[in-house]
């Protein structure tokens, strides 16, 4: 991949995120080191990084797509009351491809598993 400033920025910016962030977090964070840098320039560097290899894309229900620092195998369960995304550990679920394969005779080369619900804070504040 040619070297590019935009793209070195926006890799840290995911890098450095503890938030699975949308493109529009990582717009909202470049610009603070380059300025001038557009919207369509992280959408299009965004898709080259996940295309590379260096970031993943997750895509979310009823919301838009997040980017993921962490590229070993995991799953991710999304929060509809505050939209934040959480990391779930492969283990629970790693036998999951064998299962789909044997019931359906494809052979499964990749998944992206999200699972939706409410996170602790916001089933407190609905005092669950």
């Amino acid at each position: 991949m040619k070297y590019s400033k935009q793209r070195e920025v926006i890799l840290q910016v995911v890098k450095e995120s503890m938030v699975h962030p949308t493109a529009e977090m990582v717009y909202i964070e470049a610009r603070k080191i380059l300025p001038n840098i557009s919207l369509g320039t992280v959408y299009r560097n965004l898709n080259s990084l996940h295309e590379k290899g260096y970031i993943k894309h997750i895509v979310m229900p009823n919301d838009s797509s997040r980017y993921d620092r962490t590229l070993n195998d995991h799953y991710h369960m999304y929060c509809e009351g505050c939209n934040k995304v959480f990391d779930i550990s492969y283990d629970l679920l790693k036998h999951i491809d064998n299962i789909v394969s044997d019931e359906t005779g494809y052979k499964v080369l990749s998944h992206n598993l999200v699972f939706t619900g409410l996170c602790h804070e916001c089933l407190e504040k609905e005092g669950r």
